[in-house]
């Protein structure tokens, strides 16, 4: 496991003190998300929530994490951005609010207690709308602005989930209703322990606003280049801030977050078009396929070839399964 942070689980101690209503919640969202899900994979339902459903330990996945809000039913999940694993489970909520590169593992799940789990998507706009309606303009400590954090969840958190979930056999109140429980869940982010690092990054505010600008043109420009004093200058900011204020938001440096795009670009490449190892690393950016290959190898585990192999048997055998 990676070092950095780590979310234990608290389920047992913290059952024998949740109220009757907080356990049947609990239980309510496993029985949805498993009659919603009834074999191994992922489906949208309703526009934006995304259910999750894996009956063994899985992963590592790779992919990009985005502004989204998710929640496990039943299981457990570890997701690792640069040095950082954050674990989360049913007492616990993941929030992302920057794309950024991560590693995600499964790390409880069985055919008894299969891993049951919902992403719902949120859309900045929405969140600053909600947010100038609550009153909150700015957030008020500036210091907390990783793109990605865990907490835990509350009996209203948990209760809006289930809500939201419910919808999903009721396709013809969630054109009307879904938008409004989405609503009250942006609020409760806002007004709980994440809320103002929801607030930086819905407002972009001083330099999260700053280094949002930077993962942008980055993940836009991922295979040229990184000119670091270019950048920095770009955005107003000496090299060192620049630094320093990156790595607080996405947990590595400008150029570990580089060469993670353009690995999982290559990654995609060999996947979806077919490439082989040389092509994809030229396509993505590496001047030397040896070096490609070696840096491949130490991020996936296994070299190209191997693991491009190992991936294409997975889904076949399991079908794809989401980051998140």
């Amino acid at each position: 496991m990676s070092a950095g942070i780590t979310i234990d689980q608290g389920g047992p101690q913290q059952v024998k003190h949740e109220v009757p209503r907080a356990q049947a919640n609990r239980e309510e969202l496993v029985e949805r998300i498993a009659r919603a899900v009834r074999t191994d994979g992922k489906v949208e339902p309703l526009r934006g929530l995304h259910l999750y459903r894996v009956s063994s330990p899985a992963g590592p996945f790779h992919g990009m994490s985005d502004l989204a809000f998710c929640v496990i039913a039943q299981g457990s999940k570890e997701v690792h951005l640069g040095e950082e694993c954050y674990r989360y489970d049913p007492y616990h909520y993941l929030l992302t609010t920057v794309k950024l590169p991560v590693m995600t593992q499964i790390v409880e799940a069985s055919p008894e207690r299969p891993y049951l789990s919902l992403r719902l998507e949120l859309d900045s706009t929405l969140v600053c709308s909600v947010m100038t309606e609550a009153g909150y303009i700015s957030a008020r400590d500036r210091s907390n602005v990783r793109g990605i954090s865990v907490s835990l969840l509350d009996a209203g958190l948990l209760d809006a989930a289930v809500r939201l979930v419910a919808l999903v056999d009721s396709p013809a109140e969630a054109r009307f209703l879904m938008p409004l429980i989405t609503r009250e869940i942006i609020y409760r982010l806002l007004m709980g322990e994440q809320g103002d690092r929801l607030r930086h990054i819905a407002v972009l505010n001083g330099h999260t606003h700053r280094i949002v600008r930077a993962i942008e043109r980055l993940r836009k420009e991922f295979d040229r280049p990184l000119r670091i004093e270019n950048l920095a200058d770009e955005l107003g900011m000496s090299v060192s801030s620049f630094h320093h204020h990156f790595k607080t938001v996405t947990g590595m440096s400008p150029l570990q977050f580089q060469k993670r795009l353009r690995l999982q670009e290559a990654r995609q490449l060999m996947l979806g078009e077919h490439l082989d190892a040389a092509s994809a690393a030229y396509r993505v950016g590496y001047d030397d396929a040896s070096h490609f290959n070696r840096e491949y190898k130490r991020f996936f585990g296994l070299p190209p070839i191997r693991d491009v192999a190992r991936l294409r048997d997975v889904t076949r055998r399991n079908g794809e399964l989401g980051t998140d």
